[in-house]
């Protein structure tokens, strides 16, 4: 007996109430220290400084980790609507509640809620959190999206020629959003589909090679040769390290932003269980059920092949960390969609992924977790400032900068902080490490306005 359909004025609302408590935490919640912070930096100063081409991680740092376009996307916010951590979320939001309406389209039957599919995955943890994080993940999985589903599209009986070419701009598009992984993420499992069911002669004979690879050139190829000729080694950092030695080094040394990330081999699928609870009980299900249907229907193997390509492929990687699985997460809610009609106890899973947000958002009212946001940033230490010069000792954090808009100075040493002389009301970040290594003269001096777990702001007069 098949499941009754949720009705779409029941999951609507449901819909936009997560939404609206996203929009709601991109509001209110402060940039964290170190990676979120970092990446809003780096869009306020391509913002200030009118330089579009080199990322910057400090003024005339370069920032040779990442590609631009999310970078992009978070300056060109903060242009329009002002240096705000809304404003720098705010393409991540519109990208992902995109995607989302996107996914109606692959709904399983006309008879499904449009919204049903994107319902699904908007509630899914991973999804739900990268819709308010200034990151490159999110770009990425939109670049996967659009070259995984431009494929597909491109294979169906009487398709437009559009999906061919966007399937090309969608690789350069990738390649903007995080370099040559979107290839790594979407060919391999395109071609294990294509040889599956016998359409690789096909699949060659409907891309359209010519005009699909110039696009690719002409969106991918430009910023990479105008960011090395004014920004020289950054491709051999960025293609190098950043793809070859940070995948297969964990230890790797040439880091110049971030640090080793020591993970047990397969730590992946613990990730991807993790972050896509409740749903993965019911994905388990469904597929134990209809494990006969996934080699014969083309689209669920088209689904599912996408979906376990990415957390194969970092199985054997200990450098990683729990957005890696974003790829896998819209392959994984359309396969939860397809199967909808035979998935029991719909409503509990509806109810139980609906409920999260609405937990955290109560969670967070009720102020039970404030000192885990207080801690890791400096925004309340930068807003207790009246009014006057912020410096900070030894230490210039991420979101102290973009608090400050980059109004604030670094004192290198406590040798030069020992010997610094206030002019008028000055004020200091100054870890309570650093503090304690103070004499006790200097930290006369100190005036207490706000401090956290990790350090405090002083008046220095």
């Amino acid at each position: 007996m098949k499941a009754k359909v949720i009705s779409t004025s029941y999951l609507l609302p449901l819909f936009i109430g997560v939404l609206l408590i996203r929009l709601f935490f991109n509001a209110v919640l402060p940039l964290m220290d170190q990676t979120e912070a970092r990446y809003a930096e780096i869009a306020r100063l391509m913002y200030e400084t009118g330089n579009w081409v080199v990322l910057q991680i400090d003024y005339g740092v370069p920032f040779w980790a990442k590609p631009p376009l999310s970078t992009w996307a978070g300056a060109l916010s903060l242009s329009l609507f002002g240096v705000t951590e809304f404003a720098v979320r705010l393409p991540y939001f519109l990208v992902c509640t995109g995607i989302a309406l996107w996914m109606g389209r692959y709904r399983a039957s006309k008879n499904h809620p449009f919204i049903l599919p994107g319902f699904i995955l908007l509630s899914i943890p991973e999804f739900y959190l990268h819709a308010g994080v200034v990151s490159t993940d999110v770009f990425l999985l939109m670049s996967v999206a659009i070259v995984m589903l431009s494929f597909w599209e491109t294979m169906q009986q009487n398709s437009k020629k559009f999906w061919g070419y966007l399937f090309f701009i969608g690789m350069g598009m990738g390649v903007l959003a995080k370099g040559p992984i979107v290839g790594i993420l979407t060919l391999p499992p395109i071609l294990f589909w294509c040889w599956r069911t016998g359409n690789v002669i096909r699949a060659l004979k409907k891309a359209p090679w010519l005009g699909g690879g110039i696009l690719f050139l002409l969106v991918a190829v430009p910023w990479y040769i105008l960011s090395e000729l004014q920004s020289p080694g950054f491709i051999d950092y960025f293609i190098v390290g950043e793809h070859f030695n940070r995948y297969f080094n964990s230890e790797w040394k040439g880091d110049k932003y971030g640090f080793p990330k020591q993970q047990p081999l397969g730590i992946i699928w613990a990730f991807f269980v993790a972050f896509t609870l409740p749903w993965i009980v019911g994905a388990i299900r469904i597929l134990f059920r209809q494990k006969m249907k996934i080699t014969s229907h083309p689209w669920v193997l088209f689904l599912v092949v996408w979906m376990l390509w990415p957390l194969l492929f970092f199985s054997v990687s200990k450098s990683l960390i729990h957005p890696y699985i974003l790829p896998s997460i819209i392959p994984f809610a359309l396969v939860i969609s397809h199967f909808w009609d035979s998935l029991k106890a719909q409503k509990s899973y509806v109810f139980i992924a609906s409920s999260i947000p609405v937990l955290l958002f109560c969670v967070y009212s009720s102020g039970l977790v404030n000192s885990v946001f207080k801690d890791n940033t400096d925004k309340y230490l930068i807003q207790s400032v009246p009014k006057g010069k912020v410096l900070s000792l030894q230490h210039k954090s991420y979101s102290s900068r973009f608090y400050t808009k980059g109004d604030i100075q670094k004192i290198e040493s406590l040798e030069n902080f020992k010997t610094l002389e206030p002019e008028g009301k000055n004020y200091v970040l100054i870890r309570h490490k650093d503090f304690q290594e103070l004499p006790h003269s200097q930290q006369e001096k100190l005036t207490l306005l706000e401090k956290n777990k990790k350090k405090g702001i002083y008046r220095f007069e």
